[in-house]
């Protein structure tokens, strides 16, 4: 008899191939996101990057950061390269469904694909009800353990490395501010990501531009 893990893997297989395959060869006329969140950070100072001579150990000044904090809820296309981040004091539902309305309004298509992970603010009834209302809009789930096909993570990285390494903020205003600064800056001089991994098995585009709601628990 089959287990029930192993005849599972077959569609998670097929599930990472297709989402792969609108990476590599997305649908004419659709424009693929991919949306994550990033938090919270604190208000704080961030070590930084610098070498010393001499025996010492590095040391950092000590910062408890407990002067507020932001969540960063972004939208990243791989064939631009572009961005969007809403900003944010929590990681909520409000905040999701103002990325999905940044991306119809600042990446024109007619249709769109957005592939994130199955957090219960991207499946909650605010969100549901949102999507019911673009029904140009299609959610693609990516499989539990495979946070690595959601290819904005590098992405959040570089956005990490470039507004808060080695710096200290005072205020949320401050901390905001650098992370807006950075995504003008990543815009301004964005390059389209190329995804090169080809996996055996290419499941097929996941069909309809419509709510999709699969795999709600995280």
């Amino acid at each position: 008899m089959v287990s029930r893990g192993r005849a599972a893997r077959p569609r998670v297989r097929g599930k990472k191939g297709a989402i792969v395959q609108t990476y590599g060869a997305p649908p004419s006329g659709v424009r693929v996101m991919c949306v994550d969140e990033l938090g919270p950070l604190a208000v704080k100072t961030y070590p930084g990057e610098e070498w010393k001579a001499g025996t010492q150990r590095a040391t950092v000044e000590l910062d408890d950061g407990r002067r507020g904090q932001v969540w960063g809820h972004a939208a990243f296309e791989l064939a631009t390269g572009q961005a969007t981040c809403v900003l944010s004091p929590r990681r909520d539902s409000a905040a999701h469904i103002r990325v999905l309305e940044q991306v119809i309004g600042a990446f024109p298509a007619e249709r769109w694909l957005i592939s994130e992970d199955n957090l219960s603010i991207h499946t909650s009834r605010q969100t549901q009800l949102a999507l019911a209302a673009w029904p140009e809009v299609q959610v693609q789930f990516i499989p539990k353990y495979a946070c690595w096909l959601n290819l904005i993570e590098p992405w959040w990285k570089q956005v990490r490395a470039l507004a808060l390494k080695g710096r200290r903020f005072e205020t949320v205003d401050e901390l905001a501010q650098a992370l807006e600064g950075v995504l003008a800056y990543w815009n301004a001089h964005r390059h389209p990501y190329r995804w090169k991994k080809r996996p055996q098995e290419q499941g097929v585009i996941l069909g309809g531009f419509s709510v999709v709601h699969e795999n709600r628990k995280t």
